[in-house]
């Protein structure tokens, strides 16, 4: 093999000359490929899937509602100083915050379950996405068999019915015996705007559901491998899940946690949703600890999208550790 021979920069040029290409790249002639493209505004994910054992568990984003800010929704307890200062630590803005909305979808291999209906239309342009998104992801609303709700806040309840008519028509309903007693005695036309608003919403969109529903307690099987915990204190009768396949598991914590900083982070924190604060406090510590112990990833319904995540204990607060490429492996 003869030596490798080395150009000099002069002989390089002299070669480029001759074969009729210019030195500079400055001097060649604009073709219309390099015309600047549109800018196409912001954009993000709208479905996440991955394998659990025989299971397929799919994130649906049901958008974003960006809310002008934070205390007291958070650290309700605390001064807004102090909520402000532990916001910008974590490089988030004091006074201002995106929270999304995330159902899931698990396909057991025999029955598809939807955990949570999205906020349904009339409630702003950013949400209401469920139903677009779950064709995206490739699925039809007729091919949902079960529903679950986790709870009977708007943005759970919301996309269960829209003009009149069920969304998920061959569906059967899951949900807690408590969540629902509370909240179908509960009067429309309370002096308290807020609760009236959310009874008016049940009677219309989960009480017409009744007879096709099934009432659970703490530690109730949906189906094999989906199971209740009870997460109580956000609302009355809000309920977790343990959902499981060929030994690997995800915990569905709904809204036990609201927020991955100021929820994980500060547990102790009030949270004005939560409607029993000591008691979505325990609840809180309850999940996230366990969830901690065992290692296990769980999906939270506000999380950062795809919102599949980890937590990691860190004294008697949690860090949520967002998920790479472990249901890759």
């Amino acid at each position: 093999m003869s030596a490798p021979t080395t150009l000099s920069r002069r002989q390089m040029l002299s070669l480029a000359a001759g074969a009729g290409v210019t030195a500079t790249a400055s001097a060649l002639p604009l073709s219309s490929a390099s015309a600047r493209a549109p800018m196409l505004g912001a954009d993000v994910a709208r479905y996440h899937r991955v394998k659990l054992g025989a299971f397929e568990i799919t994130t649906i984003s049901d958008g974003a509602a960006a809310v002008p800010k934070v205390h007291p929704i958070f650290g309700q307890n605390q001064s807004a100083d102090d909520v402000k200062t532990h916001m910008g630590t974590n490089f988030l803005p004091g006074d201002k915050m995106s929270i999304g909305f995330t159902p899931v979808v698990v396909n057991t291999g025999s029955q598809l379950v939807l955990f949570d209906t999205g906020n349904g239309s009339g409630r702003g342009a950013t949400r209401g996405l469920l139903a677009k998104t779950l064709a995206t992801a490739g699925y039809k609303p007729e091919q949902i068999d079960i529903v679950v709700l986790t709870h009977f806040h708007p943005d759970h309840i919301g996309g269960l019915i829209e003009g009149g008519q069920t969304v998920f028509p061959n569906a059967r309903y899951v949900t807690g015996q408590v969540e629902y007693d509370f909240w179908s005695k509960q009067d429309p036309n309370d002096s308290d705007t807020n609760m009236a608003s959310r009874a008016k919403l049940v009677q219309s969109n989960v009480v017409p559901l009744a007879e096709k529903m099934t009432f659970i307690g703490d530690g109730a099987d949906v189906v094999t491998g989906i199971t209740s915990v009870n997460a109580f204190g956000h609302t009355p009768g809000q309920f977790a899940f343990n959902i499981e396949s060929e030994g690997r598991r995800v915990v569905l914590w709904a809204d036990a946690c609201n927020h991955y900083v100021a929820s994980l982070q500060k547990p102790e924190w009030h949270v004005i949703f939560d409607m029993d604060k000591d008691a979505a406090i325990a609840s809180r510590k309850k999940i996230l600890g366990m969830v901690a112990a065992d290692k296990v990833p769980a999906t939270g319904y506000h999380m950062p999208f795809p919102a599949l995540g980890f937590v990691e204990a860190q004294g008697d607060a949690f860090r949520w550790v967002p998920v790479s490429y472990q249901f890759d492996l």
